[in-house]
């Protein structure tokens, strides 16, 4: 957080948007509420549109016309959209329809420079009452209006208890439910310039709002709503609630190849089966202000469910192998297999040789972990290699498939968990053991299955690609 002329400043890369956390003061207000008498109001009055002057070059443009991954706004479209979205979030997370809003939002629209333009929210506290302010160019992503949106509502809801200190919103939680939100098969929620090379049907009708708009209706039914995510989660591991809690500037600003969206939306898809999933999510919002960082607001609503974060990294973990191994997509080639099982067997270190001094990069083996890691850390990043073991069965060459269930009873010894978590391949054979393994115990296994893998490894003989026959049988 950062001071710039007197407002609070948090900089989201991952949404596009800067959020303004103003204080109580005239002037601010004013900047926050300034409807004209051409503003468009929605039918709950809760959302304010001032619409720009003119429409912007881009949004005529006929590339722009055709990329549905692009949403044209115009005020009448909306003020409806942030009224399907909301009563969209509301279902998600069993909010009662008959639930007072107490936060006024405006939207300010103005004329898009690029379709890559940011937006900023505004948030004011006035007399125990939250307003915001959502400044928005008329061509944006489809995506990023979906944050701004999610953003701006779950701020909403959780400041309705807030006095002077905000609610500060997990990134996972908007990224999350942003996806769900444009997941296939999910209800069209979102109005854009109707466009020919969109696949709707334009129905001209007047909405609730008494606002003449076009109701654009999209029927996918049987979709998968965590398709994307799968297709991305098939070739990278899902992120530990750590790494989610922690999001790096290329995870927020999508660099990670869309790894840390996909985890979002798997982990709060999760959250949300869990026995009164949506309740606790709601719990958590609404204690929110009264914390500085919003781990122990959830820390607060699933503490029954998690006493101690190993436990959640447990559960994360598990849930993880069972979506996998719904669809685990091809085997690797020995080549790759040798490469995954490294990988997972070395855990990324930063040494210094001075206090002053540039951190160096380095990785290390699971027995230096065991010989220099605190506890605490050691359980948290066993049990994650624990899961990447499990995973990496699904896929793992067979060649490698009993070193590899070697690794994966060893870790599972030493957290004192062996039972099996998940479907595995039919060559993957289980040895049940009970009790957690001593430390120098484990170091002697593990020293063992690595002076196996290294003879393994020079013995194996790359695998050859197979050519397809020329006497192959067609079939129609």
């Amino acid at each position: 957080m950062t001071q710039f002329n007197g407002l609070t400043t948090q900089r989201l890369a991952a949404f596009g948007v800067a959020i303004f956390l103003v204080g109580f003061c005239g002037g601010a207000r004013a900047q926050i509420l300034s409807p004209d008498k051409n503003s468009t109001r929605s039918r709950s009055d809760q959302f304010i549109v001032q619409g720009t002057p003119q429409i912007s070059l881009l949004a005529r443009s006929p590339r722009i016309a055709a990329d549905t991954n692009l949403v044209r706004l115009e005020p009448a479209l909306l003020v409806v959209s942030a009224e399907n979205i909301k009563e969209w979030l509301g279902r998600t997370l069993e909010i009662k329809a008959s639930t007072p809003w107490r936060g006024q939002v405006y939207f300010a629209l103005r004329p898009a420079l690029s379709p890559d333009d940011g937006m900023t929210i505004i948030s004011q506290p006035f007399s125990r009452v939250w307003s915001y302010r959502v400044e928005l160019p008329d061509v944006l992503p489809r995506l990023n209006f979906a944050r701004a949106m999610v953003q701006v509502l779950l701020l909403e809801y959780a400041n309705r208890g807030a006095q002077s200190h905000s609610a500060e919103i997990p990134v996972w939680l908007t990224d999350g439910l942003s996806r769900q939100l444009l997941a296939p098969g999910s209800p069209e929620t979102i109005l854009s310039v109707p466009s020919k090379s969109e696949i709707m049907l334009a129905i001209p009708s007047k909405s609730s709002d008494n606002l003449s708009v076009s109701r654009l209706t999209q029927n996918m039914r049987g979709m998968d709503p965590l398709a994307d995510s799968r297709r991305v989660l098939k070739n990278s591991p899902a992120l530990t609630f750590e790494q989610l809690s922690w999001p790096t500037e290329a995870q927020l600003n999508g660099d990670d190849d869309g790894v840390y969206r996909a985890s979002s939306q798997l982990f709060l898809s999760e959250l949300l089966k869990l026995k009164d999933g949506p309740a606790r999510l709601r719990a958590m919002l609404e204690t929110l202000p009264r914390f500085y960082n919003w781990q122990l607001a959830f820390q607060s609503a699933f503490r029954d469910i998690f006493p101690r974060p190993l436990d959640l990294e447990k559960w994360w973990a598990l849930q993880v192998v069972s979506f996998i191994s719904l669809d685990p997509g091809p085997g690797w080639t020995l080549a790759v297999s040798k490469q995954k099982l490294e990988e997972i067997l070395s855990v990324p270190v930063e040494t210094r040789t001075a206090t002053n001094s540039l951190p160096l990069h380095a990785e290390v083996s699971l027995q230096t972990v065991i010989r220099n890691f605190d506890p605490a850390r050691q359980d948290v990043i066993f049990q994650t290699r624990l899961r990447d073991l499990e995973l990496a069965q699904l896929r793992i060459s067979p060649k490698l498939a009993a070193l590899t269930e070697g690794y994966r009873r060893a870790v599972a010894d030493y957290l004192g968990q062996p039972s099996a978590a998940a479907p595995r391949p039919n060559w993957v054979k289980r040895v049940l053991t009970g009790g957690r393994t001593s430390a120098s115990q484990t170091i002697k296994t593990l020293d063992a299955l690595d002076a196996q893998r290294r003879t393994l490894e020079a013995t194996l003989q790359p695998e050859k690609s197979v050519q397809p026959s020329l006497e192959m049988k067609k079939f129609d």
